[in-house]
């Protein structure tokens, strides 16, 4: 049986899980993208394992919708190749189904082109105690 998250981890997924639910349909990102946006930009990768094990993690979160995973790319727009082939293919198929143009490569990869169908919003700013509390100070 698998270890339980900290509160730690499970904010974490929380974030990512939050952040992959406001990419609109047709549209796609980077698990680099998505790292920024949650104010980890060197966790990238365990962005990649917490959609990877979103199934379980969405059991102890309070979550309101669906968390479209398959909008979530490499950085250069590449589908990752999995432990079963059908997953990418899976995601390949969702993707079209939302009008995204899902090509492939002579590698037999699946990729689409990030620059027309990205979504690369601004991380919002991040705000530090001592910040918040010049601001409050400022406001007096």
């Amino acid at each position: 049986m698998p270890r339980r998250p900290t509160d730690e981890q499970l904010t974490f997924h929380y974030a990512v899980y939050s952040s992959v639910m406001e990419i609109p349909p047709g549209k796609v990102t980077s698990y680099g993208h998505i790292a920024r946006l949650i104010h980890r930009p060197r966790n990238a990768r365990q962005v990649g394992q917490s959609l990877k094990h979103f199934n379980i993690h969405s059991q102890q979160l309070s979550l309101e919708g669906d968390v479209p995973w398959w909008r979530v790319l490499s950085s250069t727009g590449v589908i990752p190749k999995r432990e079963k082939h059908e997953a990418v293919a899976e995601q390949a198929n969702l993707l079209r189904g939302e009008g995204v143009e899902v090509q492939t490569s002579r590698l037999d990869e699946y990729f689409v082109d990030i620059v027309e169908y990205g979504w690369f919003p601004q991380p919002e700013a991040e705000f530090s105690d001592s910040e918040e509390e010049s601001d409050e100070a400022d406001s007096e």
